[in-house]
């Protein structure tokens, strides 16, 4: 278990933060609000903070929990990204809570209370901190804040015995991250990945199908968009360039780098962008573009002329993860809600509402009986061929995360 440290507040990691915060998912979308990626906002806005308010380190005695009350508490307490859940017409009730607390009698008390990772943290890390309840049996946080809830021992390891749908229906592709091996202590909401979208009018009869394309093509200068996510815009390039985001070495994170900074240096790149790459892309201002597969779906409903494609050299995926905090007093119920939507029947219910990457196994034909065009739609239900070609950022280490949030800051100019 990793000690709780403070980090130090380098302008790098300011600058990443201001990113997210100003563009990147922690912008709001039409569908949703968007995860904010950078870990190093993590150390700003959540561990930074820690250094200032007395609070203690975690001790390692942490990461048990308190007596579970299932038993006799028939109720969880549920925090959730905006606009993350299914819901009816009246927008009023979430159908599918409904039917699990009609089914086994737990009632839900569900609050859309995250915003953001960061701002999130901060109001859970006095309690975590501190080895006490936060009020909440389950949250929803994207995969670098988990990893460090797990680090840190702030998080409770799940009990397989009450996950057997969760188990035997979660996707290949999200079983084994490098942050949870075997998945003891999360199990993903959903998957959001990091396309190439275009705009078919804008590109004028020219092929975009990779990294490359997007970076050489001269036709294509001062019309191309990078985000500005330091995981996703090197991810991509990394894999582009044949090397592994899950394995990458310091010096073949600098090789990317350059080879960015080469197609800025031109003006190839138009400009590095949050989400708001999407009224650039429908617009036509921008021909090609790496994109939020989430958005990509709304896009193209919206608009013909979007649409995507998935590069030869893979795609970047990272996930939203439910984890049980410590001391929560409902452990139990809460794994039995992790349980029920990893069923295909209610996973289908709630992909067809959000839009985003299914992590369900078998979910395909469920999904069909609600809208088949979701089914049949890639960026939802990944079939096997595209699942094969995800890839994962893998955990950096403080230093790690310093060091290459400085460059990628020169780099966009941030």
């Amino acid at each position: 278990m990793q000690q709780y440290e403070p980090d130090s507040l380098p302008p790098a990691q300011l600058a990443a933060m201001r990113r997210s915060m100003r563009n990147g998912r922690a912008a709001l979308t039409r569908r949703s609000l968007l995860r904010a990626s950078t870990g190093g906002a993590l150390a700003v806005g959540g561990l930074g903070v820690l250094s200032g308010c007395g609070i203690p380190p975690a001790s390692k005695t942490q990461g048990v929990s308190s007596q579970d009350h299932s038993a006799k508490e028939n109720e969880i307490n549920f925090s959730n990204w905006t606009e993350y859940m299914d819901v009816d017409e009246s927008e009023k009730h979430h159908p599918t809570l409904d039917a699990f607390t009609k089914r086994t009698g737990i009632k839900v008390k569900y609050t859309e209370d995250i915003n953001d990772n960061v701002e999130f943290f901060g109001k859970i890390k006095p309690q975590l901190a501190a080895g006490q309840d936060t009020g909440r049996d389950l949250i929803c946080v994207t995969d670098w804040l988990a990893a460090r809830l797990i680090r840190f021992g702030w998080v409770q390891k799940l009990d397989p015995s009450n996950l057997p749908h969760a188990y035997a229906n979660l996707s290949s592709q999200f079983r084994s991250p490098d942050w949870d091996p075997g998945r003891a202590y999360s199990y993903p909401w959903t998957g959001i990945s990091t396309v190439i979208a275009f705009n078919k009018k804008a590109l004028d009869g020219e092929k975009v199908s990779s990294v490359s394309d997007m970076l050489d093509n001269p036709k294509l200068k001062g019309r191309v968009g990078f985000l500005s996510e330091m995981r996703d815009s090197i991810g991509m390039t990394m894999l582009d360039m044949g090397k592994d985001p899950g394995k990458f070495t310091d010096d073949d994170f600098d090789a990317t780098v350059a080879r960015l900074q080469k197609a800025v240096d031109k003006g190839q790149i138009r400009r590095f962008t949050g989400n708001d790459y999407t009224s650039d892309l429908t617009k036509g201002d921008l021909a090609a573009c790496l994109a939020w597969a989430g958005d990509v779906v709304q896009l193209k409903a919206d608009n013909p002329d979007v649409d995507f494609v998935i590069p030869d050299s893979g795609y970047l995926t990272s996930t939203d993860n439910l984890l049980v905090p410590n001391k929560a007093r409902h452990k139990t119920n809460a794994e039995r809600l992790i349980d029920y939507y990893y069923e295909p029947g209610p996973a289908a219910q709630l992909a067809a509402y959000i839009n985003y990457v299914c992590p369900v196994d078998g979910v395909r034909a469920e999904l069909a009986k609600i809208d088949e065009d979701a089914a049949n739609n890639p960026l939802i239900i990944p079939d096997k061929a595209m699942a094969a070609k995800s890839n994962a950022f893998r955990s950096l280490t403080p230093k790690e995360e310093t060091a290459y949030e400085e460059k990628f800051a020169k780099l966009t100019g941030a």
